[in-house]
C-alpha cells in the first residue's frame, strides 16, 4: 500500500524555461544594483564575478557533504571581501529578492500537475515537498506563484534546515510527520543523486521524473543509482504508484 508521496519542486512540480547562466548573470547585476542603492559601494563586475564563483564552488561542496549553504551566507562572505563586514539583514533580503525575481518569472507548473495532485488527494494520499535550495524565500514564492501550497504538508526546504537531499534525515522527518513507514511512501523527483539516492537511503520507494532531468551528474550516475520506476511526464505518476503498491505488497 502506498499512502504518501514526497515531491521535489524544481523540474518536478514546476519547470524552468530559459538559459540559466544568462539569467544568473543578469540577476547578479540586479542584486549588485540593489546593494549600491542601499549604500554598499562595490566594484560591480569584480563583485558579480566573485559572487557567481562563490555560488558555483558552494554548489560543488554541498553536493559532497549534503550541507546547505544559504545564499545569504554566501553573499555576506563575498561582501566581506569587498570591505562590507556589517550588512543589515534587510539589505541582504532586498538584494536576494532582486537576485531571484527574474528567475521566478521563468518557472511554470508542469503540464498536468494539478490533475495529478487532485487525483492523489482524492485518494487520501499524504503529499509533501522536500526542496534543495539556497534561499527559503525564493522557494516559498515559487510554491505560491504556482498555487501549490494547499496540496502539501509538510514543506521542507534545505535552506531552512541546513541539510540537503540525499541526506535521509529529510525523508525521515516527513515519515515522522505522517506517522507512516518508509515502505508506504514514494519519492518523485528529477535528480538521481539527490531525490532518488536520498529516498533509497531512507528506504522510500522512488520514481525518477525525466521531463527535465538532463544534468551531467544524472547521466554520470545513472548506472550507479537505479530508480524503481521512471516517468517521462508527471501524468504517469498515479499509474506508477499503483504498480509500486502491487510490487511492494507482493514482496
Amino acid at each position: 500500500m502506498i499512502r504518501g508521496v514526497i515531491f521535489d519542486l524544481g523540474s518536478t512540480l514546476i519547470r524552468f524555461e530559459g538559459e540559466w547562466s544568462e539569467i544568473v548573470q543578469v540577476s547578479s547585476q540586479f542584486l549588485t544594483n540593489q546593494l549600491e542603492r542601499d549604500g554598499y559601494h562595490l566594484d560591480g563586475k569584480s563583485f558579480i564575478d566573485e559572487f557567481i564563483q562563490e555560488m558555483q564552488e558552494s554548489y560543488q561542496m554541498r553536493e559532497q557533504d549534503w550541507e546547505e549553504r544559504t545564499s545569504a551566507s554566501l553573499l555576506r562572505k563575498v561582501l566581506a571581501r569587498f570591505g562590507h563586514r556589517e550588512v543589515a539583514d534587510e539589505a541582504i533580503e532586498r538584494a536576494l529578492f532582486q537576485f531571484y525575481n527574474l528567475s521566478e518569472t521563468r518557472w511554470s507548473p508542469m503540464e498536468g500537475v494539478y490533475e495529478v495532485l487532485d487525483e492523489l488527494r482524492v485518494k487520501g494520499m499524504c503529499l509533501g515537498i522536500i526542496s534543495n535550495a539556497g534561499d527559503e524565500g525564493n522557494v516559498q514564492r515559487l510554491i505560491d506563484n504556482a498555487q501549490l501550497r494547499p496540496y502539501f504538508k509538510p514543506i521542507y526546504i534545505s535552506a531552512a534546515l541546513g541539510i540537503r537531499k540525499p541526506n535521509p534525515k529529510l525523508f525521515e522527518m516527513v515519515l515522522e510527520s505522517w506517522d507512516l513507514p518508509a515502505d508506504q511512501v514514494v519519492m518523485v523527483g528529477d535528480t538521481l543523486a539527490a531525490d532518488i539516492l536520498g529516498a533509497q537511503n531512507a528506504g522510500v520507494h522512488q520514481i525518477w521524473l525525466t521531463t527535465q532531468a538532463d544534468s551531467p551528474s544524472n547521466r554520470e550516475r545513472v548506472s550507479v543509482i537505479v530508480p524503481e520506476a521512471t516517468a517521462e511526464s508527471i501524468t504517469e505518476v498515479p499509474a506508477l504508484l499503483l504498480q509500486l503498491a502491487e510490487t511492494s505488497s507482493g514482496d
